[in-house]
């Protein structure tokens, strides 16, 4: 059945997909909302012409082949079978045979060739989304949510495959039937993405959040989509409308020991000194008498709103400055580097990865003990320099704000220091993967040194609201005499 005289024609359009099927009536939206479903086309006044999302592509797709609609697709198909892309997928492929759970995994994935795998950092996401890859032999685009993970990929694209992959991102712009790219990068070049490759693969797909960065997603016909993560959060329903849902979830608990090695969780409380403690407890007083004075104003003042009026320079911004000194106080507690001193000599001779919640923490450790701090205007060389040193034992550790939190290889370190961070259980399990590569029946070990009496500890309670920190084991309180 057709709405209009002439052949309705589908065609792409920068990212979207036109209908031109008549005008813009109830009765023409209503049938199209039968068609494909409700809410998947909009009127475009500016050329007269029915819109939708390419990601839908797929869905619309189907229905055109199980109804006759009249409408023609001119969507130009991504071809597979040329001699470009034949030629890609004939080189010499070098990957490892797969791991039961990553198997499965991959398996679960082909049943419907769209959806998100869920595995803890250290159990080989990488050859999972690889494996597809070299299955599916179509052009595939690996969208990483930094440059650093860019050419993470194509070093791994390389060795596992034998393809040269193109690179999109960092002022390179160079096309392939396998291209690698940044989210930032999909999300400029979206159109120009949007007909090429057949398989989009998201890594570390948690970062696809937003009306910006889901335009990588959004733009693309691409009808096979594979999204990799260690952790889902809130976004989890707009993940499964642009990806796909869960198809193959993988509990920490359930490898560790075996893929995995085994570990430790131990918290150690620490106090804060005297002069910390009395300027904390005063900070917070001001604080407090300021929100409450607001809210007696203003039974609806929130925290948020306290925020937006920091920006304007009010007394509102002396809050805030007061809110950050308090922070610092929690995250620099003087104590936390004596405990950190006292876990070196513990572990004299191991390598050690050291977490910190701010860019000043880090360099404080930095100065402290001589050891290489990593932030994220760090340079490509200036990282890699760090990061082959703490593998061949130039340096006996590494502190990072947030920088190594996820994706990056480390070498392998079975020990790690948390002095701070955000309270969520994503950046928790991240940080414990670092640790968790198996060899052999070494042991792993991560001490989170925590502020006691602050605000501090509920983000470690936060933080550790997940099956990784199981079995965590606590450490009195220890306070040392205030040199002050």
């Amino acid at each position: 059945m057709s709405l209009a005289h002439e052949s309705p024609r589908l065609a792409l359009d920068a990212g979207t997909l036109l209908l031109n099927i008549g005008a813009n009536e109830p009765g023409l939206k209503r049938q199209l909302d039968t068609w494909f479903g409700p809410g998947v086309w909009t009127w475009d006044h500016r050329v007269l012409q029915w819109r939708a999302d390419a990601y839908h592509y797929r869905a619309i797709r189907s229905v055109l082949a199980s109804i006759d609609t009249g409408v023609v697709d001119q969507v130009p198909p991504i071809d597979s079978t040329s001699p470009s892309v034949m030629v890609c997928f004939s080189q010499e492929q070098k990957l490892p045979a797969l791991r039961t759970e990553q198997q499965q995994a991959v398996d679960a994935w082909s049943t419907t060739r769209n959806g998100i795998v869920v595995m803890p950092t250290g159990t080989g996401k990488t050859e999972v989304a690889l494996s597809i890859i070299s299955k599916r032999s179509m052009p595939t685009l690996v969208v990483a949510p930094v440059r650093d993970l860019m050419y993470q990929w194509h070093r791994r694209i390389l060795r596992g495959l034998g393809i040269d992959a193109g690179i999109l991102g960092d002022q390179r712009h160079n096309l392939r039937p396998v291209t690698v790219t940044t989210y930032a990068s999909a999300c400029v070049h979206a159109a120009e993405l949007g007909s090429r490759f057949g398989l989009l693969v998201f890594d570390e797909c948690h970062h696809l959040t937003g009306p910006i960065r889901a335009d990588a997603a959004r733009c693309s016909i691409a009808q096979e989509r594979l999204g990799l993560t260690a952790t889902l959060n809130d976004n989890a329903p707009d993940l499964e409308t642009l990806i796909g849902p869960v198809v193959y979830e993988l509990g920490l608990q359930d490898v560790k020991g075996s893929t995995l090695a085994d570990y430790d969780v131990i918290r150690i409380p620490v106090s804060l000194g005297n002069s910390e403690r009395v300027r904390y407890k005063d900070l917070s007083r001001q604080i407090a008498q300021y929100v409450h004075e607001r809210r007696e104003q203003e039974p609806g003042f929130q925290w948020k709103d306290l925020c937006s009026e920091a920006a304007t320079g009010s007394q509102a911004a002396r809050i805030m400055r007061l809110y950050r000194e308090k922070e610092s106080i929690e995250d620099r507690a003087i104590e936390k580097l004596s405990v950190l001193e006292d876990l070196f000599r513990l572990h004299l001779g191991e390598p050690m990865i050291i977490f910190t919640g701010s860019n000043a923490m880090a360099r404080q450790v930095s100065l402290r003990f001589l050891v290489p701090c990593l932030l994220s205007h760090c340079g490509k060389s200036e990282r890699l320099d760090y990061l082959e040193g703490l593998r061949d034992g130039i340096y006996p550790a590494l502190v990072a704000n947030q920088v190594l939190d996820e994706g990056v290889d480390l070498p392998e370190v079975k020990v790690a220091v948390v002095l701070g961070g955000k309270s969520s259980t994503r950046q928790s399990k991240q940080r414990l993967g670092r640790i968790l590569r198996k060899r052999g029946d070494a042991r792993a070990v991560l001490y989170e040194i925590v502020a006691a009496e602050t605000k501090e500890v509920q983000r470690s309670r936060n933080r550790r609201r997940n099956d990784a920190y199981q079995g965590t084991r606590h450490r009195k309180a220890r306070r040392r005499p205030d040199p002050s």
